[in-house]
């Protein structure tokens, strides 16, 4: 691997505290990054280098729920020794020429060179103009590449435009627009299992699938990020990506090679076919939401959404698709749920339960793993069914960190250049024009209660069909 240097802007943001800095101890431990890297962290206020030094180790060792691993003095130490601190604002042309100097002083004439944009996408552009006009968006010598966080614009025609700023200064392959489910392990392992094995993938077909459901829970609110929440809400914020993202990697058909170009093929495909369904809509605010910090009092942005699609391809075609999500719910818990159908011949079915469906869910969080609904007989001399799980499950110990952190997987690949578990522009495009067209005449948010699974009327469409939201097990991969 090439020696490089990490430029972050916004080392002392949110982001950069709970997931960059924790990744890169992480890597630092599991020696993923090369010998020769430099690090420079950005903001506005001073620092002096012990400062900052001391400011790194105190983000290690704050308590982190996505971190929760011991740290070891000897690695943080490693880790810190690579990293340097430059205060400057965004918007002034001097600051760059000073990073320009100190990125010389670290790595010579020959920069490769990776920038990772933590801070708000309405500095971007001042950000770019100035890489440009310090020539190093295209070094002579060495690689540049561009790491940006969802959410990529606020709806299809900002994204559009953020993404044709992107295009005036960066190459496609220069850009990493990162969605961080796509470097969970959970959701990378649906690819194996469909299409490393030859059991499922014949059943993944509107001949033998009742819904699919998808879901993002989380049993609490938004904490300290109001100023961004009240702009977004819960529909853009993880559902436009996330949620779209997952149903993508559950559905999508097999790629002709494992490479950037044909997975995202095959992703994009089920994207653009998701058909809206603009009054299967609903939007939820739970109480209280109100008086977060820096949230307006009279808002009315959605915590909760819940609708459903249809993906209009030969393969799925009829399928009902229900997707929900949201915040200050009864569990947290993220899920593909795909119901099967009972065929008419089905043996047992006069006895209790013997009309459960066979379920396959991929849980994403926080029981990772891969598990099959099934029904079995109870050891007993009466015949009699029982629902059992069929089940590959993750290691529990958060303390073990048993498999890479997302952010840890997607800084890898942006280091070796590998874009497949990225999107690209055409990918959040179809995202947008699909949720544009779902919420155009968006309903009020109905106010429901913390700790309920969101507002009633978000049964209503489901129930109609006879069918009803699938509630999230606790009996399998929990040990």
């Amino acid at each position: 691997m090439e020696d490089f240097t990490l430029v972050i802007f916004g080392i002392t943001g949110n982001l950069a505290q709970v997931k960059l800095i924790p990744a890169l101890y992480d890597m630092t431990a599991s020696h993923l990054l090369p010998e020769g890297i430099q690090i420079i962290g950005t903001a506005r206020s001073p620092m002096e280098k012990q400062q900052f030094r001391d400011y790194i180790a105190g983000v290690l060792n704050k308590e982190n729920r996505h971190h929760r691993h011991p740290i070891e003095k000897t690695i943080a130490s490693r880790l810190i020794s690579r990293m340097h601190y430059l205060n400057g604002h965004l918007d002034d042309p001097a600051f760059y020429e000073k990073l320009n100097v100190q990125l010389k002083k670290l790595a010579g004439q020959k920069q490769n060179l990776i920038f990772y944009l933590a801070t708000y996408p309405e500095l971007y552009e001042v950000i770019f103009k100035n890489i440009q006009k310090s020539e190093l968006n295209t070094p002579a010598k060495g690689f540049t590449r561009l790491m940006i966080e969802k959410p990529i614009g606020f709806n299809r025609v900002s994204s559009h435009r953020l993404n044709q700023l992107l295009l005036k200064y960066f190459s496609e392959k220069q850009i990493f627009r990162l969605d961080h489910y796509l470097g969970k392990e959970a959701m990378q392992n649906i690819l194996t299992f469909r299409f490393g094995n030859g059991v499922f993938e014949p059943l993944m077909h509107r001949h033998f699938i009742d819904n699919i459901q998808v879901m993002a829970a989380e049993d609490f609110g938004i904490g300290g990020r109001g100023g961004y929440y009240d702009s977004m809400g819960a529909l853009r914020d993880v559902g436009q990506n996330h949620l779209l993202q997952m149903l993508a990697l559950a559905t999508m058909d097999a790629p002709a090679q494992f490479t950037n170009e044909a997975v995202t093929h095959e992703r994009l495909k089920i994207l653009r076919s998701l058909k809206p369904l603009p009054g299967s809509l609903v939007l939820g605010q739970y109480h209280g939401y109100t008086q977060e910090d820096k949230v307006a009092p009279n808002s009315e942005t959605n915590t909760f959404f819940a609708f459903q699609t249809e993906i209009q391809t030969p393969r799925y075609g009829g399928v009902p698709v229900y997707i929900r999500g949201g915040k200050m719910l009864a569990q947290w818990v993220t899920e593909i749920a795909i119901t099967f159908k009972n065929p008419s011949n089905r043996l047992f079915k006069h006895l209790d339960c013997g009309e459960e469906p066979n379920v396959l869910i991929y849980r994403i969080q926080p029981n990772e793993g891969i598990v099959l609904k099934i029904l079995t007989k109870m050891p007993e001399h009466d015949f009699k069914l029982d629902v059992s799980y069929m089940q590959y499950c993750y290691p529990q110990n958060a303390s073990a960190h048993a498999y890479p952190d997302p952010y840890v997987r997607l800084l890898y690949d942006a280091i070796r250049g590998d874009q497949t578990f990225f999107n690209d522009a055409g990918e959040i495009d179809a995202e947008w024009k699909f949720i544009d067209a779902l919420a155009k005449n968006s309903p009020k948010p109905v106010i429901y209660q913390p700790g309920s699974w969101g507002p009633k009327e978000a049964g209503y469409t489901i129930q109609k069909s006879g069918r009803c939201w699938q509630e999230p097990s606790l009996q399998f991969c929990n040990f």
